[in-house]
């Protein structure tokens, strides 16, 4: 990340850089930042952001999903403490026109970051001040957790918890950590700069006081997946392109069918027009990854390491030969990743992928921590990611580089209107 001259002068009593901010927000501080137990639900007065810098929020689908992906991701999952019904409402009211104003790189509330009383916490935390938009868009969600628990529905929504809603199956391999997974909210904020994709988790965390709480939440510093034609094809940290056979937001005839829900009925009509979203924390063996021979790293994947272009010939974007022989068998190995990933191996299933590369420091044998925190919007969990994630799980090679630590499926309602409130459908539909 390039340092930006700080254009903001430093605090009266010489406090916290805009850098310093940022770290603290990175390590668990998320909780402690929450220090307004009210909210004044009107966006600052401020200079408007250039439109360039600017995402739409306002449609039939949220920001965030089919948006050209941006370049940075802090996603977090929040438990649900308050147990009625009205303040749970009001705070989705509250973070989505916290949201509307983030997005426009406005500062929150009346009072903004500096021009509040002294004698109370800003309505804005402030380390954004100077920063453009950076096309910030923040997606929010539901869990299963947050239609019921051990004690039955929750929020009086009974008949509301729709069937594709489910708690995935335990996949061989995986070492799940319960600090790392569930969640009865997500909130996934991307933008160009990282510091306002924190900032935006960040203030939506100090709104939630009293009324939930972070559970867990993840820094992704770099896209692993292109959502547009226009992006080329970023690299995963094994050093290979990522996501060339993604869904892109011009193939809108494959969103209708793979990503986008329609023609729900009953309680789960409220659902039309969203997603679901699948998120899996995904480390990787790095050392041992790099200690892999060339060749054998891209028989693993399938694919050619400088151009990506599948190992049966062709470029990028060429179509794999499955059935294209050498010496020794088939050129792509049919236990390779592009193999086992690919829809014509899935009956036809395809999905929308914006993942981010991670690191999260070292561990106590001084093995890096950092890998792939995996993001799919998918129409049905189901259909559309069970059924593969078995298969990779079970025959993929290049399982033995990965292990799987956290999880989470979440139903994404449809957009929302101005004036409107980001789950709407669902408490007055």
């Amino acid at each position: 990340m390039t340092d930006r001259p700080d254009p903001s002068p430093p605090s009266p009593a010489g406090g916290l850089s805009r850098r310093s901010l940022l770290a603290a927000a990175g390590t668990g501080t998320l909780g402690l930042a929450a220090g307004a137990a009210g909210y004044a639900a009107y966006a600052s007065t401020r200079e408007p952001a250039p439109a360039s810098a600017v995402v739409p929020l306002h449609g039939e689908h949220q920001a965030g999903i089919t948006t050209a992906a941006q370049d940075r991701m802090h996603i977090a999952a929040f438990d649900v403490t308050t147990q009625d019904r009205d303040e749970l409402v009001a705070l989705l009211r509250d973070w989505t026109r916290a949201i509307e104003a983030m997005a426009q790189g406005q500062e929150i509330g009346e009072g903004g970051a500096t021009s509040g009383p002294y004698d109370a916490p800003p309505e804005d935390t402030g380390e954004a001040i100077g920063l453009a938009a950076s096309r910030l868009t923040v997606t929010i969600g539901f869990g299963r957790t947050l239609f019921r628990d051990d004690g039955g529905a929750r929020f009086g929504l009974e008949g509301r918890l729709p069937e594709a809603l489910i708690e995935l199956p335990h996949f061989p391999g995986d070492a799940l950590e319960e600090a790392r997974s569930g969640g009865d909210l997500v909130v996934q904020a991307c933008a160009d700069d990282p510091q306002v994709a924190v900032h935006a988790v960040r203030n939506l965390s100090r709104i939630a006081f009293g009324r939930a709480q972070v559970r867990w939440s993840q820094i992704g510093f770099g896209r692993t997946s292109s959502t547009s034609r226009a992006q080329s094809t970023p690299r995963n940290l094994m050093g290979f392109k990522d996501g060339t056979a993604n869904l892109k937001s011009e193939d809108t005839a494959f969103l209708q069918e793979h990503v986008w829900v329609s023609g729900a009925s009953g309680g789960e009509a409220w659902m039309n027009g969203g997603t679901y979203l699948v998120a899996r924390r995904i480390r990787m063996h790095i050392e041992t990854w790099d200690r892999t021979p060339l060749g054998e790293q891209e028989t693993i994947i399938g694919r050619t390491k400088r151009t990506g272009a599948p190992l049966s010939g062709g470029e990028e974007f060429t179509e794999p030969d499955f059935a294209l022989q050498g010496r020794d068998g088939p050129l792509v190995p049919a236990g390779s990743h592009v193999a086992l990933a690919h829809p014509s191996h899935n009956d036809g299933v395809r999905m929308l992928r914006r993942g981010f590369n991670y690191t999260d420091g070292t561990d106590g044998l001084g093995r890096l921590d950092a890998g792939l925190f995996f993001i799919a919007f998918v129409v049905d969990p189901r259909t559309h990611y069970v059924p593969m994630q078995t298969a990779l799980a079970r025959d993929d090679i290049l399982s033995e580089y990965l292990r799987h630590t956290g999880s989470g499926v979440f139903a994404i309602p449809p957009g929302f209107g101005a004036g409107g409130y980001i789950g709407q459908t669902l408490f007055e539909g």
